[in-house]
């Protein structure tokens, strides 16, 4: 991510701690953010004070987000945090949501399909029309990809070691598919696939339907992974998922998987006795 002394740098923040440690690297890297959050999943009182300009958004404004942007010099952005996409499948969707003008036409445009990578390259191009170039925030803080090995104190069993190569080419192809990028395994068997209703959520449905616990949690980039947006990210709060559900291994790849605290996060592992490995 390329920015002069003073050229500011977007941020479009959902939720989650990844659009609070953008803004802090930017804020230390002197770089000037101007961030648009959205609204019911950025959390203000957190980067209000990190950025120098703060917005709200709609999930289904699109011109907002682009005029502030524009109006505050903007020329390269960035989106960081989760977007909960299950929100646009909810009863009386167009009063809840309120979208624009310009969101309806992106919406009902002619598209093949509403998967992940081809909603988000169409809202990009939308901004590229504007001249806001869309960039990774990995740009500015590429040491928030994992590395490689078992980062905790507890590596995995020879038979977990099993269920994580099964697990892993099933993500894989879920990925390529881009259905979702994780699942749930134990004992050779697929407990649950993650799709809409994201990572932390598909965990809890595999614990409800392995009672026992024990499973393994495997999460992998795509194989056509655009680092600019839904790179798979992992941190405390999925820890503290997986000791709820049950789940003793997590699985991660390393160089393309978002590991944000680690040290804190890595910390919490070990606390519960669950074994973290990027391969």
């Amino acid at each position: 991510m390329q920015a002069t002394a003073r050229e500011p740098i977007g941020l479009l923040a959902g939720w989650g701690r990844f659009p609070i440690v953008i803004a802090e690297k930017a804020r230390l890297l002197g770089i000037p953010v101007v961030c648009v959050g959205i609204r019911g999943m950025a959390v203000k009182a957190e980067l209000a004070p990190l950025v120098d300009r703060f917005y709200w958004t709609r999930l289904a404004a699109l011109n907002r987000p682009i005029r502030c942007f524009r109006s505050e010099g903007v020329r390269r952005w960035t989106m960081a945090g989760k977007v909960f996409k299950v929100n646009i499948f909810q009863p009386f969707r167009m009063l809840t949501l309120f979208p624009d003008l310009r969101m309806l036409r992106a919406w009902y445009s002619h598209r093949r399909d509403n998967k992940d990578d081809t909603l988000m390259l169409s809202l990009i191009n939308e901004y590229a029309r504007d001249g806001l170039t869309c960039t990774s925030a990995l740009d500015l803080c590429p040491e928030l990809l994992v590395r490689q090995g078992v980062l905790t104190k507890r590596k995995p069993t020879a038979s977990e070691d099993r269920d994580i190569a099964f697990g892993w080419d099933l993500a894989k192809e879920m990925g390529r598919l881009d259905v979702g990028q994780s699942v749930m395994v134990r004992e050779r068997a697929v407990l649950a696939v993650e799709a809409v209703e994201g990572t932390d959520l598909a965990i809890r449905r595999a614990g409800e339907l392995c009672r026992s616990g024990g499973f393994v949690v495997v999460k992998v980039a795509k194989p056509q992974q655009d680092m600019r947006f839904d790179v798979p990210a992992v941190g405390a709060s999925t820890i503290e998922t997986m000791k709820k559900a049950g789940a003793k291994v997590l699985a991660i790849e390393a160089g393309k998987t978002i590991l944000l605290d680690e040290t804190e996060t890595i910390a919490l592992a070990d606390r519960y006795g669950i074994a973290i490995t990027a391969l």
